[in-house]
C-alpha cells in the first residue's frame, strides 16, 4: 500500500472576489472623510456657510460620479469630473483648513481613475504639492506662524497612500483577470491541439490499414477466378487487418492512449496543492494493463477537475483497491457536493462512456458525510 498526503492552507479567499475583484461600491467608504468637514459646515464653523455647505455636497457628488464612472469609462472619468474635483478641492480648502482632508479623497479617486501607475504617480506628486502649499498658505501666511513640516509630511504620505493603495489593487486584479483569460486561452489551445493530433493518430491509423486492406481486395479480385485457396486466404487477411483496425480505433476513441494513473496522480497532487487542497491517495503497487491503466488516469483527471470546478473542499482522497465486483478507484472530497449537477457534465458523461466500453460502472453520490464520491468499478478481466 502506497500513501501520499499533500497539504494546503484550509483558508482560502473567495474565488468570485478574486475573479471579480472591488467594485465602485466598494470605494464609497472613503466618504466618511467628509464627516470632519460636514460637522463643521453643521456647526456653522466652516465659512461661508452658504458657499461650503454646497460645495462639500458638490465634493460627494463628484467623488461618487467619477468612482462609478472610472468601472465603465475611465477616460471620461478623468477628463471632466475628476478634474473638477481636483478644482473644488484646492478651493474650498483655501476657504477652511479643515477641509483639507478633501485631499486624501481626492487622491482615491484618483487611484481609481487614472490609468497607468506614471500617470497616477504624476497626479498624486501634483495633489501633495496643491495640499502641502494649501497647508503653508494657513499656517504661514494666515496665521504668521511657523510651518509644522511634521504635519506637512503626514499630510504628503497620506495623499500618497490613499491613492497609491487603491491603484495597485485595481492593477493586480486586472493582472489576476489578464492571467484568468490567457489560461482559459491556453486551455482552448490545448483543446484544440489535442484534437488535431487525434486527427492526426486517426488519419494515419485509418489511412495506412484501408491502404492494406484496398491492396489484398485487389488481390482477391485478381487471384479469385484461378486460385480459391489463395483468395480465401487474402480475404482472412482482410478480416484480420479489420479487426486490428477496429480495436486500434476504439482505443484511440476511448482515451486508452492517455497519459496512464500515474501521471495523472502527479498532476492532481501538484493541483490540488496550489489550490490548497490536501490529497491522500492509496495505491496498490504493482503495474496495471494499459488500457486499464489509461482509464483509470481518464477517471483522476475528471474527478479532480470536477472537484477544483465545483467542490470547494479542503480535503481529498484518491483510494484504489479490489472489491467483489472487481477492480475499483474511489475519489471522495469534503466539499459541497452535487452529484446530480456533476452527473450531467459532458466531462463525467464521456467517462462514464469510456468505463462502459469496457463493462465497467461510474457512480456519483453525496455520501451521508458529505462532500462529494465518484467511485469507477472495473470487471475483473478488464486488469
Amino acid at each position: 500500500m502506497n500513501e501520499r498526503t499533500c497539504e494546503g492552507p484550509d483558508d482560502r479567499p473567495d474565488p468570485e472576489f478574486a475573479a471579480q475583484g472591488p467594485d465602485a461600491n466598494g470605494f464609497m467608504i472613503w466618504l466618511v472623510l467628509l464627516i470632519v468637514p460636514l460637522v463643521e459646515v453643521v456647526q456653522g464653523e466652516a465659512r461661508p456657510v452658504w458657499v461650503t455647505a454646497p460645495g462639500l455636497s458638490a465634493v460627494a457628488v463628484l467623488y461618487v460620479v467619477t468612482v462609478r464612472l472610472a468601472f465603465t469609462d475611465a477616460r471620461r472619468a478623468e477628463r471632466l469630473p475628476l478634474a473638477a474635483l481636483g478644482a473644488l478641492t484646492v478651493w474650498l480648502s483655501l476657504l477652511n483648513d479643515s477641509f483639507i482632508l478633501l485631499f486624501p479623497l481626492f487622491a482615491i479617486a484618483c487611484g481609481v481613475a487614472v490609468k497607468g501607475m506614471g500617470r497616477v504617480a504624476a497626479v498624486l506628486g501634483a495633489a501633495i504639492v496643491a495640499a502641502t502649499g494649501v497647508t503653508a498658505f494657513h499656517d504661514g501666511l494666515l496665521s504668521g506662524g511657523d510651518l509644522d513640516w511634521g504635519s506637512l509630511l503626514a499630510l504628503g504620505w497620506g495623499t500618497f497612500t490613499a491613492g497609491l493603495v487603491p491603484a495597485i489593487i485595481l492593477r493586480l486584479f486586472e493582472v489576476i483577470a489578464q492571467l484568468r483569460e490567457t489560461r482559459e486561452e491556453l486551455a482552448r489551445t490545448a483543446v484544440a491541439e489535442e484534437r488535431l493530433r487525434f486527427s492526426r493518430d486517426l488519419h494515419d491509423l485509418l489511412g495506412h490499414t484501408l491502404s492494406v486492406v484496398v491492396v489484398k481486395a485487389e488481390a482477391v479480385r485478381r487471384v479469385l477466378p484461378a486460385d480459391v485457396e489463395a483468395a480465401a486466404e487474402q480475404a482472412r487477411d482482410i478480416e484480420r487487418i479489420g479487426r486490428e483496425a477496429l480495436a486500434e480505433v476504439r482505443a484511440a476513441v476511448t482515451g486508452y492512449r492517455g497519459r496512464g494513473l500515474a501521471a495523472e496522480l502527479a498532476s492532481a497532487h501538484a493541483v490540488l496543492s496550489g489550490a490548497g487542497v490536501r490529497l491522500t491517495t492509496r495505491m496498490p503497487v504493482g503495474d496495471l494493463p494499459p488500457e486499464t491503466d489509461a482509464l483509470l488516469g481518464w477517471a483522476v483527471r475528471e474527478g479532480v477537475t470536477n472537484l477544483i470546478r465545483h467542490s470547494g473542499a479542503h480535503a481529498c482522497e484518491i483510494t484504489l483497491g479490489s472489491g467483489d465486483n472487481g477492480m475499483v478507484l474511489e475519489i471522495a472530497d469534503d466539499g459541497r457536493g452535487g452529484a446530480r449537477r456533476a452527473d450531467t457534465g459532458h466531462g463525467l458523461r464521456g467517462l462514464r462512456e469510456r468505463v462502459r466500453a469496457v463493462g465497467g460502472l461510474l457512480d456519483v453520490d453525496d455520501p451521508p458525510s458529505g462532500g462529494f464520491r465518484l467511485r469507477v468499478t472495473l470487471p475483473r478481466e478488464a486488469r
